[in-house]
C-alpha cells in the first residue's frame, strides 16, 4: 500500500466523500481521514494525519452545515449568500491552518470561484471567452443598465449561488417582462424548487430581484446556445491538473440545463464530432483551469453558440466533479475521483 494518505473536508456519508473514498481505496490507499464541515464551521477542534493530502469538498446538502453557514432556516430557501460566503471563507481559513496537511486546492482560488463577479473578472482578464457582464444591486438598477447597454436578454445570478439557486433568465420587450427561474415564494419565503416557473408580472419579478440583490447580483448578457434534439444545451467539463478529462452534455427543457431541474445528459458526440468546435471547447476549458493553478480539479460550464462555432465559459466550479457514472474522455473508464487520485499518485500535486 502506498504511503500517500488523503484527508477530506466534507460531510460524512455524503456521496462526494464516499465516491472519493472508493477511488482512493481502489488505488490501494488507506481510507481518507474525513473532517466534518460541521466541526470546521462550529469552531470545534480539527486535524489531519501528518503529511496528509487535504482535499476540500462541498458541504453538500447537510442542513446543519447550512445553518452554520447562513443561519437557521429552511435549507431550500434562496438567499443569504453573503452570510454563507463569509462563513465559508472563515471555514476555509481554518482548514488552511491545519498543521501538517498539504492542500490539494488553494483556498483563495476556491473563494474566487464562489464569487461569480470575481471569477468572471479573473477569466476575462486572462482572455477566456466569457459573456459581457455587469453587477446590479436592485431591479431598477438592472433595468437601467440593460437599457444603457441595449440588452433585452440577460441571466441574473446571485453572486454566491450554486446549482442555479436564484438564477433568473430575464428578458424584456418594451414594458413586458419575462423571468424564468426555479425560485418560488412559499409562505413568504423564497425557496428553490425542482420546477422551473415563468413570471410575467413586473411586480413579481421586481420583488424577487430586489430580494436577491441584497447579497449582490452578477448579470451576464444572454448567450444564445446551440440546441440538440430541439433542446438548448451546455457542457460541464471537469479538468484535472489543468487538463480536461471528463465532459457531459446537459440538455435542458428551459434556459437552465441543470440536471436536477429537468435537464438530461445528451449525446456528447454532437460536439465531439465537430473537430474544430471540440478543440475550441477544450481550449477554453484549459484556459479557464489555468486561472486556478492551485486547484487540482475544476468544473467548467461552457456554452456552445447557436452558430455552432462560438464558445463561452459561463462559470468555473470548485466542486464541479460530482458526475456519477461518467467515464473519462480518454476511454480509460476512470470517473472524476479516480482520475484525481491517479493524477496525485503520478505527481500532479
Amino acid at each position: 500500500m502506498s504511503d500517500v494518505r488523503f484527508a477530506v473536508v466534507g460531510t460524512p456519508g455524503d456521496r462526494r466523500v464516499t465516491m472519493f473514498r472508493d477511488a482512493a481505496v481502489a488505488a490501494g490507499l488507506a481510507e481518507p481521514h474525513v473532517i466534518s464541515w460541521r466541526d470546521v464551521l462550529a469552531g470545534r477542534e480539527i486535524g489531519a494525519p501528518e503529511g496528509a493530502l487535504l482535499r476540500v469538498d462541498s458541504p453538500g446538502e447537510d442542513g446543519e452545515a447550512d445553518a452554520l453557514l447562513r443561519g437557521p432556516g429552511d435549507p431550500a430557501r434562496v438567499g443569504g449568500g453573503a452570510a454563507w460566503y463569509a462563513a465559508f471563507r472563515a471555514g476555509l481559513s481554518r482548514v488552511a491552518a491545519i498543521p501538517g496537511a498539504r492542500l490539494l486546492g488553494d483556498v483563495e482560488e476556491i473563494s474566487v470561484m464562489f464569487d461569480k463577479r470575481r471569477c468572471h473578472a479573473v477569466l476575462a482578464g486572462a482572455g477566456v471567452p466569457v459573456p459581457p457582464a455587469f453587477e446590479a444591486t436592485s431591479y431598477d438598477g438592472l433595468r437601467a443598465e440593460m437599457a444603457r447597454r441595449g440588452w433585452s436578454r440577460v441571466f441574473v445570478k446571485p453572486a454566491h449561488g450554486s446549482s442555479a439557486s436564484g438564477v433568473i433568465a430575464f428578458q424584456t420587450h418594451g414594458d413586458r417582462v419575462q423571468a424564468v427561474t426555479s425560485a418560488a415564494w412559499v409562505e413568504g419565503v423564497l425557496c428553490n424548487s425542482l420546477r422551473v416557473r415563468t413570471y410575467t408580472s413586473s411586480g413579481e419579478v421586481r420583488r424577487i430581484v430586489d430580494f436577491l440583490a441584497h447579497d449582490g447580483l452578477h448579470v451576464e448578457q444572454w448567450f444564445p446556445k446551440a440546441s440538440t434534439g430541439g433542446r438548448p444545451f451546455d457542457l460541464r467539463v471537469v479538468t484535472v491538473a489543468g487538463v480536461p478529462t471528463h465532459a457531459v452534455l446537459r440538455a435542458g427543457r428551459s434556459p437552465m440545463t441543470n440536471l436536477h431541474l429537468g435537464g438530461s445528459r445528451g449525446d456528447l458526440d454532437a460536439v465531439r464530432s465537430r473537430a474544430d468546435l471540440w478543440e475550441r471547447v477544450l481550449e477554453a476549458c484549459s484556459q479557464a483551469a489555468a486561472c486556478f493553478p492551485g486547484s487540482l480539479s475544476t468544473g467548467v460550464d461552457v456554452m456552445v453558440g447557436a452558430d455552432w462555432r462560438s464558445v463561452a465559459v459561463a462559470e468555473v466550479n470548485a466542486f464541479g466533479d460530482l458526475l456519477p457514472g461518467l467515464g473519462d474522455l480518454a476511454g480509460n473508464g476512470r470517473d472524476t475521483y479516480a482520475e484525481q487520485v491517479r493524477a496525485v499518485l503520478a505527481g500532479a500535486r
